[in-house]
Protein backbone atom coordinates (compact mmCIF):
# COMPACT_ATOMS: atom_id res chain seq x y z
CA UNK A 1 0.00 0.00 0.00
CA UNK A 2 2.94 2.53 0.40
CA UNK A 3 4.19 2.60 -2.74
CA UNK A 4 1.22 3.61 -4.46
CA UNK A 5 0.76 6.48 -1.66
CA UNK A 6 4.32 7.58 -2.43
CA UNK A 7 3.93 7.43 -6.51
CA UNK A 8 0.29 9.76 -5.21
CA UNK A 9 2.40 11.96 -3.44
CA UNK A 10 5.25 12.52 -6.45
CA UNK A 11 2.50 13.20 -8.86
CA UNK A 12 0.57 15.71 -6.80
CA UNK A 13 4.01 17.49 -5.69
CA UNK A 14 5.53 19.54 -9.01
CA UNK A 15 9.22 18.58 -9.42
CA UNK A 16 10.21 21.98 -8.77
CA UNK A 17 8.66 21.89 -5.51
CA UNK A 18 10.40 18.51 -4.51
CA UNK A 19 13.77 20.59 -5.42
CA UNK A 20 12.92 23.39 -2.63
CA UNK A 21 11.78 21.05 -0.13
CA UNK A 22 15.19 18.70 -0.80
CA UNK A 23 16.82 22.29 -0.78
CA UNK A 24 14.95 23.01 2.44
CA UNK A 25 15.95 19.60 4.21
CA UNK A 26 19.60 20.33 3.78
CA UNK A 27 19.83 23.79 4.82
CA UNK A 28 18.31 22.50 8.04
CA UNK A 29 20.38 19.55 8.52
CA UNK A 30 23.06 21.96 7.70
CA UNK A 31 21.94 24.63 10.49
CA UNK A 32 21.07 21.39 13.02
CA UNK A 33 25.04 20.47 12.58
CA UNK A 34 25.54 24.22 13.24
CA UNK A 35 23.84 24.36 16.30
CA UNK A 36 25.92 21.64 18.30
CA UNK A 37 28.17 24.30 19.87
CA UNK A 38 29.68 22.01 22.09
CA UNK A 39 32.01 20.28 18.87
CA UNK A 40 33.01 24.25 18.40
CA UNK A 41 36.11 25.77 19.21
CA UNK A 42 38.13 28.91 18.55
CA UNK A 43 41.21 28.28 16.94
CA UNK A 44 43.95 30.82 15.11
CA UNK A 45 46.33 30.41 12.40
CA UNK A 46 48.08 32.00 9.92
CA UNK A 47 46.61 32.40 6.26
CA UNK A 48 50.16 31.75 4.38
CA UNK A 49 53.84 31.42 6.18
CA UNK A 50 54.57 34.99 4.19
CA UNK A 51 51.37 36.56 4.98
CA UNK A 52 50.43 38.80 7.36
CA UNK A 53 47.10 37.61 8.19
CA UNK A 54 46.10 35.45 10.73
CA UNK A 55 42.80 33.76 10.89
CA UNK A 56 40.39 33.24 13.53
CA UNK A 57 38.08 30.34 13.06
CA UNK A 58 34.83 29.47 15.24
CA UNK A 59 33.12 27.00 14.83
CA UNK A 60 33.13 22.85 14.45
CA UNK A 61 36.38 21.27 15.08
CA UNK A 62 35.74 19.12 11.79
CA UNK A 63 34.94 21.79 9.72
CA UNK A 64 38.74 23.56 10.57
CA UNK A 65 40.22 21.81 7.45
CA UNK A 66 37.56 22.78 4.94
CA UNK A 67 37.73 26.25 5.89
CA UNK A 68 41.50 26.12 5.44
CA UNK A 69 40.94 24.80 1.76
CA UNK A 70 38.36 26.78 1.08
CA UNK A 71 40.62 30.14 2.07
CA UNK A 72 43.95 28.80 0.51
CA UNK A 73 45.53 27.93 3.87
CA UNK A 74 48.67 26.70 3.66
CA UNK A 75 50.11 26.94 7.00
CA UNK A 76 49.89 23.32 8.71
CA UNK A 77 48.20 22.59 12.00
CA UNK A 78 46.68 25.35 14.63
CA UNK A 79 49.35 28.04 15.82
CA UNK A 80 48.58 28.24 19.63
CA UNK A 81 51.49 30.60 20.28
CA UNK A 82 49.40 33.18 17.98
CA UNK A 83 48.36 35.98 20.07
CA UNK A 84 45.34 38.24 20.10
CA UNK A 85 46.45 40.52 17.08
CA UNK A 86 46.45 44.51 17.69
CA UNK A 87 47.26 45.30 14.08
CA UNK A 88 43.50 44.65 12.65
CA UNK A 89 44.82 42.09 9.95
CA UNK A 90 42.77 39.15 11.81
CA UNK A 91 40.20 37.41 9.63
CA UNK A 92 37.14 36.27 11.40
CA UNK A 93 35.98 32.70 9.67
CA UNK A 94 32.79 31.60 11.68
CA UNK A 95 30.08 29.10 11.32
CA UNK A 96 27.50 31.90 12.24
CA UNK A 97 26.44 34.98 10.69
CA UNK A 98 28.70 37.91 12.21
CA UNK A 99 28.09 41.69 11.90
CA UNK A 100 29.63 43.17 8.57
CA UNK A 101 30.61 39.21 7.40
CA UNK A 102 30.35 37.75 4.01
CA UNK A 103 27.93 35.30 3.39
CA UNK A 104 30.81 32.64 1.47
CA UNK A 105 29.17 30.05 -0.11
CA UNK A 106 31.15 26.30 0.43
CA UNK A 107 30.06 25.19 -2.51
CA UNK A 108 29.05 26.38 -6.53
CA UNK A 109 28.07 24.43 -9.42
CA UNK A 110 29.01 25.32 -12.83
CA UNK A 111 25.47 25.84 -15.14
CA UNK A 112 25.94 26.08 -18.91
CA UNK A 113 22.79 27.95 -20.32
CA UNK A 114 21.18 25.97 -23.27
CA UNK A 115 18.16 26.30 -25.64
CA UNK A 116 20.89 27.98 -28.63
CA UNK A 117 23.00 26.12 -31.18
CA UNK A 118 26.15 24.03 -29.86
CA UNK A 119 28.31 26.10 -31.60
CA UNK A 120 27.49 29.37 -29.77
CA UNK A 121 28.37 27.62 -26.70
CA UNK A 122 31.89 26.12 -28.24
CA UNK A 123 32.93 29.27 -29.77
CA UNK A 124 34.21 30.19 -26.59
CA UNK A 125 36.13 26.98 -26.01
CA UNK A 126 39.92 27.85 -26.21
CA UNK A 127 41.03 26.59 -29.46
CA UNK A 128 43.44 23.88 -27.88
CA UNK A 129 39.65 22.39 -26.95
CA UNK A 130 38.14 22.82 -30.23
CA UNK A 131 40.99 21.03 -31.76
CA UNK A 132 40.74 18.18 -29.54
CA UNK A 133 37.24 18.25 -29.77
CA UNK A 134 37.20 17.91 -33.79
CA UNK A 135 39.87 15.64 -33.81
CA UNK A 136 38.89 12.91 -31.40
CA UNK A 137 34.68 13.16 -30.58
CA UNK A 138 33.49 10.62 -33.43
CA UNK A 139 36.12 7.85 -31.32
CA UNK A 140 34.03 8.17 -28.89
CA UNK A 141 30.74 6.78 -28.18
CA UNK A 142 27.92 6.85 -25.10
CA UNK A 143 26.04 3.55 -23.94
CA UNK A 144 23.74 3.62 -20.92
CA UNK A 145 24.39 1.14 -18.10
CA UNK A 146 21.65 -0.49 -17.24
CA UNK A 147 22.35 -3.95 -15.24
CA UNK A 148 23.75 -4.18 -12.29
CA UNK A 149 27.13 -5.76 -13.23
CA UNK A 150 27.90 -2.91 -15.41
CA UNK A 151 26.57 -0.50 -12.74
CA UNK A 152 28.67 -2.17 -9.99
CA UNK A 153 31.77 -2.51 -12.23
CA UNK A 154 31.31 1.17 -12.78
CA UNK A 155 31.66 2.11 -9.62
CA UNK A 156 34.45 0.28 -8.14
CA UNK A 157 36.57 0.51 -11.02
CA UNK A 158 36.03 3.94 -12.10
CA UNK A 159 33.76 6.48 -9.92
CA UNK A 160 35.53 5.68 -6.43
CA UNK A 161 38.87 5.15 -7.24
CA UNK A 162 38.83 8.67 -9.36
CA UNK A 163 37.35 10.11 -6.45
CA UNK A 164 40.34 8.50 -4.13
CA UNK A 165 43.06 9.48 -6.26
CA UNK A 166 41.49 12.99 -6.60
CA UNK A 167 40.91 13.85 -3.08
CA UNK A 168 43.24 10.87 -1.13
CA UNK A 169 41.63 8.90 1.85
CA UNK A 170 39.25 12.05 2.45
CA UNK A 171 37.58 11.79 -0.39
CA UNK A 172 33.25 11.77 -0.12
CA UNK A 173 31.88 8.42 -1.97
CA UNK A 174 28.78 7.43 -2.83
CA UNK A 175 27.33 4.36 -1.59
CA UNK A 176 27.14 1.35 -4.11
CA UNK A 177 23.20 1.57 -3.56
CA UNK A 178 22.80 5.18 -4.33
CA UNK A 179 24.56 4.79 -7.43
CA UNK A 180 22.52 1.97 -8.46
CA UNK A 181 19.58 4.16 -7.45
CA UNK A 182 20.22 7.17 -9.49
CA UNK A 183 21.66 4.93 -12.31
CA UNK A 184 18.13 3.06 -12.66
CA UNK A 185 15.40 5.51 -11.31
CA UNK A 186 16.66 9.05 -10.60
CA UNK A 187 19.12 9.86 -13.19
CA UNK A 188 21.50 7.56 -15.18
CA UNK A 189 25.04 6.10 -15.46
CA UNK A 190 25.97 6.52 -18.81
CA UNK A 191 29.27 4.83 -20.00
CA UNK A 192 32.25 6.48 -22.45
CA UNK A 193 33.97 4.32 -24.85
CA UNK A 194 36.98 4.74 -26.84
CA UNK A 195 36.11 2.50 -29.72
CA UNK A 196 35.39 -0.82 -27.57
CA UNK A 197 37.36 0.59 -24.31
CA UNK A 198 34.99 1.60 -21.19
CA UNK A 199 37.58 5.03 -20.65
CA UNK A 200 34.88 6.93 -18.81
CA UNK A 201 31.62 6.65 -16.94
CA UNK A 202 29.22 9.57 -16.24
CA UNK A 203 26.94 9.46 -13.27
CA UNK A 204 23.75 12.29 -13.62
CA UNK A 205 20.16 13.16 -12.88
CA UNK A 206 17.17 15.46 -13.49
CA UNK A 207 17.20 18.64 -11.39
CA UNK A 208 13.86 20.71 -11.98
CA UNK A 209 14.04 24.40 -10.49
CA UNK A 210 11.56 27.39 -11.07
CA UNK A 211 10.53 24.94 -13.82
CA UNK A 212 13.49 24.47 -15.55
CA UNK A 213 15.22 21.36 -16.01
CA UNK A 214 19.01 20.85 -15.50
CA UNK A 215 21.11 18.13 -16.45
CA UNK A 216 23.38 17.29 -13.66
CA UNK A 217 26.64 15.94 -13.21
CA UNK A 218 26.78 14.04 -9.93
CA UNK A 219 30.21 11.80 -10.29
CA UNK A 220 32.62 11.52 -13.55
CA UNK A 221 34.82 8.25 -13.26
CA UNK A 222 37.58 7.02 -15.15
CA UNK A 223 39.76 3.57 -14.92
CA UNK A 224 43.40 4.19 -13.53
CA UNK A 225 45.02 3.66 -16.85
CA UNK A 226 42.93 7.00 -17.70
CA UNK A 227 43.47 9.26 -14.56
CA UNK A 228 47.05 8.44 -13.93
CA UNK A 229 47.93 9.42 -17.35
CA UNK A 230 47.35 13.68 -17.32
CA UNK A 231 47.91 13.64 -21.15
CA UNK A 232 44.90 10.56 -21.69
CA UNK A 233 42.92 12.35 -18.37
CA UNK A 234 42.61 15.81 -20.31
CA UNK A 235 41.27 14.32 -23.47
CA UNK A 236 38.98 12.00 -22.48
CA UNK A 237 37.58 14.20 -19.30
CA UNK A 238 37.00 17.09 -22.39
CA UNK A 239 35.05 14.46 -24.08
CA UNK A 240 32.87 13.20 -21.74
CA UNK A 241 32.42 16.77 -20.43
CA UNK A 242 30.88 17.49 -23.82
CA UNK A 243 29.19 14.31 -24.74
CA UNK A 244 26.97 14.94 -21.57
CA UNK A 245 26.55 18.62 -22.73
CA UNK A 246 25.06 17.04 -26.25
CA UNK A 247 22.97 14.83 -24.40
CA UNK A 248 21.32 17.62 -22.38
CA UNK A 249 20.96 19.72 -25.96
CA UNK A 250 19.35 16.54 -27.33
CA UNK A 251 16.90 16.05 -24.55
CA UNK A 252 15.94 19.44 -24.38
CA UNK A 253 17.34 20.63 -21.42
CA UNK A 254 17.50 24.17 -20.25
CA UNK A 255 20.61 23.98 -18.67
CA UNK A 256 23.96 21.58 -18.18
CA UNK A 257 25.29 21.58 -14.75
CA UNK A 258 28.88 20.50 -15.15
CA UNK A 259 29.01 19.50 -11.62
CA UNK A 260 29.49 21.17 -8.11
CA UNK A 261 33.19 22.28 -7.04
CA UNK A 262 34.93 24.66 -4.09
CA UNK A 263 33.18 27.80 -4.10
CA UNK A 264 37.12 29.38 -4.72
CA UNK A 265 37.26 31.79 -6.86
CA UNK A 266 41.26 30.59 -7.27
CA UNK A 267 40.07 27.06 -7.71
CA UNK A 268 41.54 25.15 -10.70
CA UNK A 269 38.35 22.91 -11.49
CA UNK A 270 36.24 26.05 -11.56
CA UNK A 271 38.20 27.17 -13.70
CA UNK A 272 38.32 24.33 -15.87
CA UNK A 273 34.42 24.57 -15.78
CA UNK A 274 34.25 28.29 -16.72
CA UNK A 275 36.00 27.30 -20.21
CA UNK A 276 33.78 25.08 -20.81
CA UNK A 277 30.71 27.99 -20.67
CA UNK A 278 29.85 27.08 -17.05
CA UNK A 279 28.18 30.07 -15.38
CA UNK A 280 28.59 30.14 -11.17
CA UNK A 281 25.49 29.16 -9.65
CA UNK A 282 24.23 28.25 -6.02
CA UNK A 283 22.38 25.39 -7.54
CA UNK A 284 24.35 22.38 -5.64
CA UNK A 285 25.71 23.89 -2.06
CA UNK A 286 23.47 24.43 0.95
CA UNK A 287 26.46 25.39 3.45
CA UNK A 288 28.03 28.61 3.87
CA UNK A 289 30.76 30.03 6.26
CA UNK A 290 30.95 33.61 7.50
CA UNK A 291 33.96 35.63 6.94
CA UNK A 292 34.58 39.39 8.20
CA UNK A 293 36.87 41.28 6.69
CA UNK A 294 40.43 42.31 8.38
CA UNK A 295 39.89 45.93 9.55
CA UNK A 296 42.88 46.86 7.75
CA UNK A 297 44.49 45.40 4.90
CA UNK A 298 41.12 44.36 3.50
CA UNK A 299 42.47 44.65 -0.14
CA UNK A 300 45.57 42.96 0.52
CA UNK A 301 43.84 39.90 2.15
CA UNK A 302 41.20 40.22 -0.95
CA UNK A 303 44.51 39.79 -3.32
CA UNK A 304 45.67 36.59 -1.60
CA UNK A 305 42.33 34.91 -1.15
CA UNK A 306 39.74 36.39 -3.66
CA UNK A 307 36.15 35.66 -1.92
CA UNK A 308 32.52 34.58 -3.64
CA UNK A 309 29.64 36.12 -1.74
CA UNK A 310 25.81 35.63 -1.77
CA UNK A 311 23.78 38.82 -1.35
CA UNK A 312 20.17 38.58 -1.16
CA UNK A 313 19.52 36.13 -4.07
CA UNK A 314 22.31 37.24 -6.03
CA UNK A 315 26.36 36.00 -5.79
CA UNK A 316 28.90 38.81 -5.68
CA UNK A 317 32.93 38.31 -6.20
CA UNK A 318 35.22 40.64 -4.10
CA UNK A 319 38.97 41.15 -5.30
CA UNK A 320 41.45 43.42 -4.04
CA UNK A 321 43.36 46.03 -5.42
CA UNK A 322 46.50 46.64 -3.19
CA UNK A 323 48.85 49.13 -3.44
CA UNK A 324 51.76 47.30 -4.52
CA UNK A 325 51.29 45.80 -7.77
CA UNK A 326 51.28 47.74 -11.07
CA UNK A 327 47.99 47.79 -13.50
CA UNK A 328 49.43 45.05 -15.70
CA UNK A 329 49.99 42.84 -12.37
CA UNK A 330 46.29 43.26 -11.61
CA UNK A 331 45.01 42.62 -14.85
CA UNK A 332 46.93 39.76 -15.07
CA UNK A 333 45.91 38.26 -11.64
CA UNK A 334 42.11 38.57 -12.39
CA UNK A 335 42.66 37.43 -15.90
CA UNK A 336 40.66 34.07 -15.12
CA UNK A 337 37.76 35.84 -12.84
CA UNK A 338 35.44 36.33 -15.66
CA UNK A 339 32.80 34.26 -14.07
CA UNK A 340 28.96 34.23 -15.95
CA UNK A 341 26.32 33.99 -13.31
CA UNK A 342 27.42 37.13 -11.10
CA UNK A 343 25.15 40.14 -9.91
CA UNK A 344 27.99 42.30 -8.70
CA UNK A 345 31.73 42.45 -8.51
CA UNK A 346 33.10 44.06 -5.54
CA UNK A 347 36.46 46.04 -5.96
CA UNK A 348 38.34 46.68 -2.66
CA UNK A 349 40.96 49.33 -3.23
CA UNK A 350 44.06 50.65 -1.68
CA UNK A 351 44.16 53.63 -3.62
CA UNK A 352 42.29 55.40 -7.07
CA UNK A 353 42.09 53.10 -10.17
CA UNK A 354 43.35 54.44 -13.16
CA UNK A 355 39.69 54.28 -16.28
CA UNK A 356 41.75 52.23 -18.45
CA UNK A 357 42.72 49.20 -15.63
CA UNK A 358 38.56 49.82 -15.12
CA UNK A 359 37.79 49.53 -18.59
CA UNK A 360 40.09 45.80 -18.81
CA UNK A 361 38.20 44.35 -15.71
CA UNK A 362 35.28 44.92 -17.42
CA UNK A 363 36.18 43.71 -20.18
CA UNK A 364 36.26 40.34 -18.36
CA UNK A 365 32.63 40.46 -18.70
CA UNK A 366 31.71 41.70 -21.69
CA UNK A 367 30.86 38.36 -23.35
CA UNK A 368 28.12 37.67 -21.31
CA UNK A 369 24.55 38.89 -21.62
CA UNK A 370 23.81 40.25 -18.41
CA UNK A 371 27.59 41.43 -17.25
CA UNK A 372 27.74 41.65 -13.64
CA UNK A 373 27.75 45.56 -12.35
CA UNK A 374 31.21 46.51 -10.92
CA UNK A 375 31.65 48.51 -7.71
CA UNK A 376 34.76 50.14 -6.10
CA UNK A 377 35.29 49.46 -2.03
CA UNK A 378 37.83 52.09 -0.83
CA UNK A 379 39.80 50.30 1.94
CA UNK A 380 40.52 51.29 4.91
Amino acid sequence: MKEPIAKLIRKLISPSLRFELRKAVSWLRDITGRACFWRWEIARFKLREDSSFNVLYVGRKTQREFVKVLLGVESPGVDSELKPDKSGQTVLVSEMPTPGALCVPQYLSAVVPLRRPIDEITARYNTELRRNLRKNRLRYRMKQALNDDEIETADQQMLQPYAKARHGTAASQIETHEVRRVAKNAGRLDLVLLEDEVVACHLGCVITRAGKRYWSTIRFGYPEPVYSDAKKLREVNSITTFMALEWAIENEFDYYDIGVCLARPDDGLLEWKRRRGGDVDTLGNSGYMFVRLPKTGAAQFLWETPLFAVEGKGLTLHLGVPEGPSDEEIASRYREMGFGGLSKVYLHCDRTLDESLLDTLRGRYTHLKSPPMMESVVSA
